[in-house]
């Protein structure tokens, strides 16, 4: 399954950002996506799945529990992918902070003419 597959799923793109903070339970995993999506256990070990067998996701036994964690080279595929496109909107956000910087140096120039120090 192609990355964009994997991470074109809103439930597996939450998934991931519950783990991005660290490793969590699945107990907890499933009780936030539940909650949140209104889909079954099962439903939700599914999803879980698909992210371990395509590397997205690691698990790990502690005790009766398992562990879930983030594994970061998938997506540093989709952040190579990403990197031909990046400069569109960096460009963009260059020119926001030219024009924010511009806004506050004229404000602070207002204020001093007119004596609001």
């Amino acid at each position: 399954m192609h990355a964009f597959d994997i991470l074109g799923d809103p439930v597996r793109r939450r998934i991931l950002e519950l783990l991005a903070s660290g490793e969590r339970a699945s107990g907890e995993v499933s009780a936030v996506i539940q909650d949140e999506f209104g889909i079954s256990q099962p439903a939700v070990s599914q999803h879980l799945r698909v992210l371990r067998e395509s590397g997205f996701a690691s698990v790990r036994a502690e005790g009766t529990r398992r562990l879930y964690a983030v594994e970061a080279e998938p997506l540093r595929e989709v952040d190579a992918w990403l990197e031909r496109f990046r400069g569109f909107w960096e460009q963009r956000l260059d020119a926001l902070g030219t024009e924010l910087a511009r806004g506050k140096r004229e404000r602070g120039m207002r204020e001093e003419v007119s004596g609001d120090e």
